[in-house]
């Protein structure tokens, strides 16, 4: 960029295919505010946007969450005439849901006339991302529907994965390994790492792996989506192997592959393996970041060397965020430590002020020590400041529906049959148990 750049300043005259080569080479290799200040200069000078212009500077506003500059930039457009364009109309709705601005998203996808693969594309990968999950899912249904005009391509299923993922949505995660196994379509790293993630999260640990060994192409995503789908399932011998094998393969670990090592030796109790793991990040040039002293301060925990954990957040040399604090209550929990719990949630309450389970836990732990005023101190403080824990949930998919009950939940549709069933089972249950304990009786 810094040759290019000298080449423009070279030029005497310059048209709008000079000015978006250049706000095009910022937007793509940076500096990303480089690309929006050729693009105020380019105004300046008179020279009149074009079709290709307006995407480049939006994802330069994007890549930046730079919601206000974009907006401004989306003024632009509709001055320019460009709004009714599909080239742009895609940036405009990328550039939104990157900054999070999922309803003016959805309101320039709609007004998109004739969509291509692309608008299908950026607006489900928006949904996903931001964690609209249902949303994402109705719309790849919709996209289903209009499949005569666009079907799915590769970046439409990767992007649809994770959300099926979130929203427990299994079959439909089933439907889509069926339509690339039917439409032959190739699976390479993205859309692997995709499959092996929806199977880790649904408990299906071989067909995870049956996936991973028939790609061909193994690249480090790849590995890291298999070593955590053994990790997080408590088979950490097989993500040590998983390690081995990425190693004799030529590839460099990094500081993700470390990261689902360490989690998973943290799952085993392997106190030894992950010390040494850990020791060896030196070795291959990797960097030991908050997460990774997390990890290790997990571990140490769960096997109660509480000491040892202490020490090494003393002495890391990178400052120790909620993660390490939250892992070491986490353990002090475990082993009932409540002076140590006292100085971590002292920290966290600064770190993570709004995080209402770092309060439960400490206040769990006074009413276990009988300090029932400091438990009533701690559940005080959670009240003042409006803080609520996420009201727990389960869900269940029957017919591709995916239904899901909260507490107390009484917004389902079925809610009167649904509690009539429980109150009949419960009826049954109550028979059954007295015919039982009677059987006991005259016996």
């Amino acid at each position: 960029m810094e040759d290019a750049r000298k080449v423009f300043d070279s030029l005497f005259e310059r048209d709008i295919f000079v000015w978006n080569m250049v706000i095009q080479g910022y937007a793509n290799l940076g500096p990303l505010k480089e690309a929006l200040n050729i693009y105020d200069r380019m105004r300046l000078s008179g020279v009149s946007a074009n079709r290709y212009t307006h995407p480049f500077v939006l994802k330069a506003c994007g890549a930046m969450k730079d919601g206000k500059k974009g907006q401004v930039i989306h003024g632009h457009v509709v001055k320019c005439g460009f709004d009714l364009d599909l080239f742009v109309g895609n940036a405009l709705v990328a550039f939104y849901g990157k900054c999070q601005e999922m309803e003016a998203s959805r309101r320039v996808f709609d007004g998109i006339r004739e969509k291509d693969i692309v608008s299908w594309n950026s607006m489900i990968s928006g949904y996903t991302v931001n964690g609209y999950v249902d949303e994402a899912l109705m719309l790849f249904s919709a996209m289903l529907q209009d499949c005569t005009v666009c079907a799915p391509d590769s970046a439409t299923l990767a992007s649809i994965l994770p959300a099926c993922v979130q929203a427990s949505a299994i079959q439909v995660g089933f439907w889509i390994h069926s339509y690339i196994i039917k439409s032959g379509m190739e699976v390479g790293a993205v859309l692997g790492s995709g499959l092996i993630s929806m199977y880790a999260n649904c408990g299906r640990v071989n067909i995870a792996r049956n996936v991973f060994d028939r790609i061909s192409d193994k690249n480090i995503v790849l590995w890291n989506a298999m070593m955590r789908c053994y990790g997080m399932h408590g088979h950490a011998d097989e993500a040590l192997e998983m390690f081995s094998g990425l190693v004799e393969a030529g590839l460099q670990p990094d500081g993700i592959v470390f990261l689902c090592l360490l989690s998973a030796c943290s799952h085993a109790g392997m106190v030894v393996k992950g010390r040494e793991f850990f020791k060896r990040m030196e070795d291959y040039g990797v960097e030991k970041r908050e997460e990774h002293y997390a990890c290790m301060v997990d571990l140490l925990g769960r096997a109660g060397y509480l000491d040892e954990a202490v020490d090494m957040i003393r002495t890391m040399p990178v400052q120790a965020g909620k993660n390490v604090y939250g892992a070491m209550l986490g353990a002090c929990r475990i082993h009932n430590n409540l002076e140590l719990a006292e100085e971590a949630a002292e920290k966290l309450f600064v770190l993570d002020p709004d995080n209402a389970g770092r309060y439960i836990i400490l206040a769990k732990m006074y009413e276990d020590a009988a300090r029932w005023e400091d438990a009533a101190r701690v559940r005080k403080v959670l009240r003042e400041k409006n803080i609520r824990k996420p009201v727990g949930c389960s869900s269940i998919e029957v017919d591709c529906i995916h239904h899901t009950f909260g507490v107390e939940d009484e917004s389902h549709p079925f809610t009167e049959q649904i509690f009539d069933t429980l109150e009949r089972l419960d009826r049954i249950i109550d028979e059954e148990t007295n015919d039982y304990f009677l059987e006991l009786l005259l016996l």
